[in-house]
């Protein structure tokens, strides 16, 4: 089993430091710390971009297994449930093509070996939720899909299942990320209230806006088009494949129908459609504090949105705090019956989190993140012309 190298991660040694707040969500520089103590490995070294400010990218291992269902291993390892349910395996050390509607158990390069007061939550990256490529983190044993118990040791698994495209992947590849926090600090409308006053969390028209906050910030959808005429876009049927290593590569235009405003300033989601939608809030997240997007609540409508819920440390601040917030796109999907969205209605909420110190990078100004001045975006793969 290789050991990962460590150097294009510290390229020098930092002191540790005792945290502000003894719960929280994990920064930047903890993922570190637990790479050099051995809490997180993995068979391969690690990438220079893997760490983000408040997560850890998870990438694919070099095999993927084609199963017959979904599952959870309950009081078993995921590799004995794979071993009942597998059709066939998949090499994916020279890349290989993950069909639309089927499920894969992939096992990640990454492994655990937490502190038992530690925990973690999984989400899909920005760009897997934008191709609507359905992501499930599996540890051993688990009772649930993408939490990590405190304490974790073992290996960790991932369910893909690509819902519009067929897609290429390869070993490597980060489809999804773990965010790891201690302790269970409950969310707290006052606290986000506060926060707001003192930073300003929303903004309409690069202007400061009144923020509606009950059980997390709420968000709503522009269907107006503040950034012209098309207000989303649709998911072609039966194109062609992605290729997830080709970076501004494919046509949008084979793969996507934008949707345009219309007089009444409103959408019908089909079922079984898939779209790219955006908030009419610019939203920002404080250096302090890391966001997650509730994907599904009932309480809105019979829809789902934003399969990459998690928002970093600094996103809609850029550098020196200069852009006043940014739109969160929005995957969306209807479930059983077709569901009228109107402009500025309510689709979503964000809970935000403290950090248990703030993160020594932050989205967009010392990373090179792909969405930070986003508007209505599809993902890198698609040229922008």
């Amino acid at each position: 089993m290789a050991s990962p190298t460590k150097d294009a991660l510290f390229p020098e040694a930092r002191p540790s430091a005792a945290p502000r707040f003894t719960t929280g969500i994990l920064p930047y520089q903890s993922y570190l710390d637990f790479v050099k103590a051995g809490r997180i490995a993995a068979d391969l070294p690690f990438a220079d971009n893997q760490v983000q400010p408040a997560s850890i990218d998870l990438r694919l291992g070099p095999v993927a297994y084609r199963v017959q269902a979904s599952f959870l291993p309950g009081n078993q390892p995921v590799m004995r449930k794979i071993g009942q349910l597998k059709m066939h395996e998949l090499d994916l050390t020279q890349g290989a093509v993950l069909e639309r509607g089927c499920i894969y158990i992939v096992p990640l390069l990454e492994r655990l070996n937490l502190p038992a007061d530690i925990a973690g939550t999984a989400n899909p990256k920005s760009t897997t939720g934008r191709l609507d490529i359905f992501t499930r983190l599996i540890p051993d044993y688990a009772e649930e899909f993408e939490k990590v118990k405190k304490g974790y040791k073992g290996s960790l698994y991932l369910e893909v299942s690509p819902r519009t495209f067929s897609v290429r992947v390869h070993q490597g590849l980060a489809l999804n990320q773990l965010r790891l926090r201690r302790g269970d600090p409950p969310p707290s409308d006052t606290a986000l209230e506060a926060l707001n006053e003192s930073e300003g969390l929303i903004f309409s028209a690069n202007q400061k806006s009144a923020a509606t906050i009950r059980r997390g910030l709420w968000v709503s959808i522009d269907l107006q088009g503040t950034d012209g005429d098309i207000i989303g876009y649709r998911a072609r049927h039966h194109t062609a494949l992605i290729d997830l290593a080709k970076v501004g590569h494919y046509d949008p235009k084979e793969y996507w129908e934008p949707i345009a405003r219309n007089a009444a300033r409103s959408l019908i989601l089909n079922p079984g459609e898939f779209y790219i939608l955006v908030s009419k809030e610019q939203v920002r997240v404080p250096s302090g504090f890391a966001a997650e997007m509730v994907p599904y609540d009932p309480s809105v409508g019979e829809f789902r949105i934003h399969y990459a819920g998690f928002f970093d440390p600094g996103f809609g601040y850029g550098q020196s705090g200069e852009i006043p917030g940014t739109r969160a796109v929005l995957e969306v999907r209807s479930h059983e019956v077709p569901f009228l969205l109107e402009d500025a209605q309510v689709v979503g909420r964000l809970i935000y989190e403290r950090l248990t110190d703030p993160p020594e990078k932050l989205y967009g100004v010392d990373l090179k993140s792909n969405y930070q001045c986003q508007g209505l975006a599809l993902s890198k793969h698609f040229r922008r012309d």
